[in-house]
């Protein structure tokens, strides 16, 4: 019994390292098997695989799917001078596991995004800077894109991982040009606005001017015909007190006679200094004279 007890803790520590030579291969991965750190196979197919136990091989595993790097902001110099900051994000994916491990080594995937960061700073400086500003803003810039993710898929091959895309999330002045560029842009509207006053100010004085000879204009043209009715009227008048004249003298000079005292004697003026036998009084008089 004594013995049996020795043999089976020996048995279920073999039986446990036998089982670490087998491990499992994720769909969404890649496994590299190692031994004394070097490479002795390379298993991309899922499920389950078998290796010699540990510590003599070991698995080192590495993400299928694809990844996500975004590149650090970086300034540019376009062919006009107009410096940009530009903010980019990148797709990759590990196609070749033994030459991945060999170029980063046990940096894994944090090194080699490091050194791919590198790659697509020099691809954003090469290609951005051969460019103007005005077809790094556009809104048709997918063939410069296309340029920089051809130039780091060239040089990303030692890295063994391959560049699906590149695109550009911001691209931006800098602070201190970003300030100039505002402070132009509002004197141009200042300017404009300026502009726009002087020539309302303009329109609205040749509108007064206008609005001005038209009101002379109407006023005159409003005075000579009042000029021309009141002459009219005036002649009717004459017309027609001549004929009253013509048909009884003595009764339009009584009528003459009525309207001036009523104009003499108007308001407050009743007193009159005239002498007694003035014709002024003929219609006063009493018929003996007196």
């Amino acid at each position: 019994m004594g013995r049996f007890g020795l043999i089976l803790p020996v048995i279920a520590i073999l039986v446990a390292w036998a089982f670490t030579a087998l491990f499992i291969v994720d769909e969404r991965e890649k496994a590299l098997v190692l031994q004394f750190g070097q490479i002795k196979s390379v298993k991309e197919e899922p499920g389950l695989a078998v290796k010699l136990p540990w510590p003599i091989q070991d698995v080192v595993r590495y993400d299928d799917r694809i990844l996500s790097l975004d590149v650090q902001p970086l300034e540019v110099t376009p062919l006009d001078d107009r410096r940009l900051v530009v903010d980019a994000f990148a797709r990759y994916r590990i196609t070749d596991v033994t030459r991945f491990r060999e170029a980063v080594g046990g940096g894994g995937e944090l090194l080699a995004a490091n050194r791919l960061d590198g790659i697509l700073r020099d691809e954003l400086r090469g290609v951005l800077g051969s460019v103007t500003s005005n077809d790094i803003l556009s809104t048709d810039r997918a063939a410069l894109m296309l340029r920089i993710r051809n130039g780091a898929i060239a040089k990303a091959q030692d890295l063994g991982v391959s560049v699906v895309d590149v695109r550009l999330k911001a691209t931006d002045l800098p602070r201190e040009n970003l300030d100039a560029t505002f402070a132009r842009m509002r004197a141009e509207r200042e300017r404009e606005a300026t502009d726009e006053r002087a020539r309302g100010q303009e329109a609205a004085q040749r509108i007064r001017a206008q609005a001005d000879r038209t009101v002379v204009e109407l006023v005159s043209d409003a005075n000579r015909q009042a000029e021309i009715i009141r002459g009219e009227a005036d002649a009717k008048r004459n017309g027609i007190f001549a004929t009253a004249f013509s048909a009884d003298p003595e009764f339009f000079e009584f009528y003459r006679s009525l309207n001036a005292y009523e104009a003499s004697l108007k308001g407050n003026n009743s007193t009159m200094v005239l002498s007694p036998d003035s014709e002024f009084f003929n219609y006063l008089k009493s018929p003996t004279g007196q």
